[in-house]
């Protein structure tokens, strides 16, 4: 009866999961959370793009997949995490598990069963999956992680719904109910859902995962697409705004298909503040972001992840966007 909830947060590159995390942590809800995130990727960003001045517990996990290469890091963690709680040293009483777009949520899912020491700690409440209405059509069709996520999930809330024609909508939500009848299905603008939908819902149901995957218990391999890769830009010079906008609006006319998901924070002259620059595939935005700390160093620091992108033009053009160098040629895409 004191096993401690966890809520998996999934959904495929860009469907809206730090949005929403943003909002669970700020609503004044009454839960103390711990939250653990995973990245696709060798740097971290996300954590940034969280909110700084709560009290919640943030762990970051950038060294692979949490779905297959770092479970054992997963495991670790959940261990450390309940013991510093039973030591009086974290207070948290929910645990979200914020995984990369790239996750297949079985095998995380699985860890609550088929490791004892977790399973005697903690209790799996929930599977939510965030659905980006406007892409989602085409990463159902291309890739099985999507499809997945999907079939997984307790609640699944669509995003990105303002941009989405009332047919296109209609049609998704309908695919939707057919690989997933079982799912409640919810729609979120800006991160804005009720928190009584995703925290505490005990949506969770293994007889029914079974039904649908008999061998989710026993099946623990999972491979990822090759295919997919990523990067990262760093830089420590201030970027021109206007010149990143420019040079990536240039990119992303001819690349677009080939970005799953960009996202960073720069270093913007003038700016005292972080620009957090997201895209996916030809939709991409800037916004404020933290404030810069006196005593930290600024740097520019962006991540790709795609099929077949253009590197070296990437990261040539966006250099080239620092102060003082020589603006990046658009035509160049």
């Amino acid at each position: 009866m004191n096993l401690i909830p966890v809520t998996i947060l999934t959904g495929f590159l860009g469907s809206g999961k730090t949005t929403l995390l943003n909002r669970i942590l700020k609503e004044p809800h009454g839960h103390r959370i711990a939250v653990i995130e995973n990245e696709f990727g060798e740097t971290g960003i996300d954590n940034e793009l969280l909110v700084q001045d709560s009290d919640e517990q943030i762990v970051e996990m950038n060294n692979g997949c949490i779905c297959c290469t770092v479970r054992g890091d997963l495991v670790r963690i959940l261990g450390e995490l309940h013991d510093k709680r039973q030591a009086g040293q974290l207070q948290f009483d929910h645990v979200i598990i914020e995984t990369t777009g790239l996750a297949d949520p079985a095998p995380v899912a699985q860890t609550f069963f088929v490791d004892d020491h977790i399973a005697q700690r903690y209790v799996l409440d929930a599977i939510v999956t965030m659905v980006d209405a406007r892409h989602a059509p085409g990463q159902l069709d291309e890739h099985h992680e999507a499809q997945e996520q999907v079939g997984f999930a307790d609640r699944i809330l669509i995003t990105k719904t303002d941009i989405t024609g009332a047919e296109d909508l209609a049609a998704l939500r309908q695919r939707l109910v057919n690989m997933n009848p079982r799912a409640k299905i919810g729609l979120a603008r800006h991160g804005v859902s009720s928190i009584e939908d995703l925290l505490d819902i005990r949506g969770f149901k293994l007889d029914a995962i079974l039904e649908i995957e008999p061998d989710f218990l026993t099946d623990v391999e999972h491979e990822h697409d090759e295919d997919v890769t990523s990067f990262v830009f760093r830089d420590s010079r201030p970027l021109e705004l206007e010149r990143v906008e420019d040079f990536l609006s240039a990119v992303v006319k001819v690349y677009g298909a080939s970005l799953l998901r960009y996202k960073g924070v720069l270093n913007i002259k003038g700016y005292e503040r972080r620009v957090v620059f997201q895209g996916v595939h030809m939709l991409m935005a800037s916004d404020a972001g933290s404030p810069w700390k006196r005593s930290e160093k600024r740097e520019s620091r962006m991540v790709f992840i795609g099929r077949g992108m253009p590197r070296a033009l990437l990261l040539d053009g966006l250099a080239q966007c620092a102060v003082g160098s020589k603006a990046a040629d658009p035509r160049a895409a």
